[in-house]
């Protein structure tokens, strides 16, 4: 198989920003011959490497089908503006990172969808590759386009430009997805990895997907069309074909202990934005906060033992050397037995000089513990969302917390020696009143006055209400609200212990238009791609301007 000219990459790289994001082999990267797999899955992310390599996501899926002998799965990312023009002025390709070669030339490209300004970052890789950028332009010779991810749960707005989306979670569906590909299109020449009784050669561990049928679609003397490939997708749960649209049950893995996660995880060459061993504790949230789309997305809660966690740990340490580990979940208090869980990592790795960070943490009465606990080793942070000012509102919006016991564990923390700690809120939520917002600057001055030395990191979002959500059909705050919000904050936290940052309110207002629409919005995102927008979830690269003009031409108003 034909690789882009190396040579002229070579000659490239020394002249863009961080080339290491190009470079691929790193350590624990797979590199298969393509000329021994029977399907090439291109895993791909519409931001840059620094972004994408931090996505947990990406690295379940990267190896889930990496596992398997009949599949080569290789990245591909967003370029930084400086290698797209090098890309573009050169007529060179978007290609893999391992392998090198085209992504046009690869059986199925796979898009993590996880921010929905991003979109017209997918247009611009498919653009770049060679790829027709709308579904109904793609030939049987063109690969297949598929999405899933957070974003994806509204497949509408990206409908016009994507084969199928995977609605949910996708470990085990992306390898259905793949031999129902094998079963059609992509079996047509290509060796049977089942073995006599059915079943599938090297399947992650945990795996229950339903295995392929022995049969074909369609006799061997018949072509097997792209339609036809599509039309066998939409029979599998969780998959929406925009060609063949029906109702989809999302996805979930219901065993976390048996499904498949990454012990060798790639380290990257350049830093990236979460660098460091990152353990999915739980999966979902008992909690149903009205505003949040993950929980949702991720419903319903599922925990993975304390002693699968802790073999993880040891095994991915084992592998990458991180000196940190970071436990995920979208409520980390919430997990049964952290106290016992971040115990056991402490006896793991004392000595090791290894940090164990936790973030989303809710206001549980065992939180005072925890600070004296993770003293013994080293420090990271504590982060808590308590999302917003007064009681009231946040039993309105189901965030019913006891801020009470948020104070005592901070005070404990401070005791302990931290001086960090940081804490996420929202506003412009629904029936906010500036009673409620003046509950934030009272609530901060409260824990800085537990200590004189601590400081505080303030992140405040605007609320964007989501798809599939309690809030979905709620209004959202003018942009001119936003500010004025904002600016009533400013005036009551100047405190040089407080660092504190707004989301910007004109990224809020396009969230809110990207979220909930239906697949009308396509021509919103084409026409704000071909107005240049790249890479807008980096503040340097936002122009409001590009994306104001493509709604006022589109017809969808700001």
């Amino acid at each position: 198989m034909k690789t882009i000219d190396e040579g002229k990459l070579r000659e490239i790289l020394p002249l863009v920003a961080r080339p290491g994001r190009y470079l691929g082999n790193e350590w624990n990267a797979v590199r298969k011959d393509l000329d021994k797999v029977d399907v090439k899955f291109a895993l791909a992310f519409p931001d840059i490497y620094d972004v994408g390599m931090s996505y947990l996501g990406l690295r379940i899926l990267y190896g889930v089908l990496n596992n398997r002998d009949d599949i080569a799965c290789e990245r591909v990312f967003a370029p930084w503006p400086d290698f797209e023009g090098w890309l573009r002025k050169e007529g060179m390709p978007l290609f893999s990172l391992e392998s090198k070669i085209p992504i046009k030339d690869f059986d199925i490209i796979g898009f993590s969808l996880t921010y929905e300004l991003n979109y017209p970052n997918v247009l611009n890789m498919l653009d770049l590759s060679g790829v027709p950028l709308r579904r109904v332009e793609r030939s049987d010779s063109d690969p297949l386009i598929i999405a899933g991810g957070p974003s994806a749960f509204n497949p509408a707005p990206m409908s016009e430009f994507i084969d199928a989306f995977l609605i949910g979670e996708g470990e085990e569906a992306v390898l259905e997805i793949v031999d129902v590909y094998k079963r059609t299109k992509g079996a047509q020449g290509h060796k049977d990895t089942r073995t006599q009784d059915g079943t599938v050669r090297n399947l992650p561990e945990g795996d229950q997907s339903p295995q392929p049928k022995a049969n074909s679609p369609k006799p061997n003397n018949e072509t097997i069309t792209r339609k036809d490939v599509l039309r066998e997708l939409a029979n599998i749960e969780g998959v929406y074909v925009p060609d063949f649209p029906r109702e989809v049950k999302k996805r979930i893995v219901k065993d976390l202990d048996k499904a498949f996660y990454p012990v060798k995880e790639i380290v990257p060459y350049v830093q990236i934005i979460h660098d460091r061993i990152t353990l999915e504790i739980m999966r979902g949230c008992p909690f149903s906060c009205k505003f949040c789309q993950a929980s949702s997305f991720y419903r319903p809660a599922r925990l993975r033992s304390r002693e699968k966690i802790l073999k993880l740990a040891l095994d991915i340490y084992g592998n990458t050397g991180y000196d940190e580990i970071s436990l995920l979940s979208l409520s980390s208090s919430s997990y049964p037995d952290v106290f016992l869980l971040v115990s056991d990592l402490m006896d793991a790795f004392q000595g090791l000089g290894v940090g164990v960070s936790l973030p989303s943490l809710r206001s549980e009465d065992m939180l005072k513990l925890l600070p004296s606990l993770i003293a013994k080793i080293r420090k990271t942070g504590l982060t808590f969302a308590v999302e917003a000012g007064s009681d009231r509102l946040r039993r309105h919006i189901g965030k019913d917390i006891d801020v009470e016991k948020i104070f005592r564990a901070c005070d404990e923390a401070f005791r302990a020696g931290w001086k960090l700690v940081k804490f996420y809120f929202m506003i412009g939520l629904p029936t906010e009143t500036y009673e409620d917002l003046g509950g934030i600057p009272d609530f901060i001055n409260r824990i800085l006055a537990l200590d004189k030395q601590a400081r505080l990191s303030i992140s405040i979002t605007g609320f964007v209400p989501k798809a599939h959500t309690f809030f979905e059909g709620e209004t959202m705050e003018n942009l001119q609200g936003f500010i004025d919000k904002q600016n009533f904050l400013k005036e009551r936290l100047k405190n040089k212990r407080v660092k504190l940052k707004f989301h910007d309110a004109k990224i809020s207002l396009l969230e809110g238009k990207l979220s909930r629409q239906d697949n009308r919005l396509s021509e919103l995102i084409f026409a704000a791609w071909r107005k240049g927008v790249r890479l807008n979830a980096w503040h340097e690269f936002f122009n409001f301007e590009l994306w104001t003009e493509a709604l006022n031409e589109t017809g969808f108003h700001t």
